[in-house]
């Protein structure tokens, strides 16, 4: 009879040792990959609804401009003085900052 419950214990520790580098290896993903991309995406997300007329971009593309107008989801940019092109307000990868900004 204690044989069996020496079995018993046995197997759970068996278990135990199966599943616990399983969740080893989750907790490394999530602190790795996860939690950064999730960071990334939320300063992305405060950084697009952040965006103003007059604000100077660089869409995803590659293309600098000055935000003429701005909606919900479409971004007019200036390019030059007569250019004005359309685009997504996704595709806006980044802010510029210039130097009348930062003083």
């Amino acid at each position: 009879m204690f044989q069996y419950a020496a079995a018993a214990g046995s197997q759970s520790s068996n278990i135990l040792g199966l599943v616990g580098p399983f969740v080893l290896m989750f907790v490394v993903f999530y602190f790795l990959l996860i939690r950064p991309q999730q960071k990334k995406t939320k300063t992305r997300n405060a950084m697009l609804k952040s965006l103003k007329k007059g604000d100077k971009v660089v869409t995803i593309g590659g293309l600098h401009g000055t935000i003429m107008e701005i909606s919900d989801d479409i971004v007019v940019l200036r390019v030059n003085d007569v250019t004005k092109l359309t685009f997504d307000r996704g595709s806006i990868s980044h802010s510029v900052a210039t130097e009348a900004d930062s003083k």
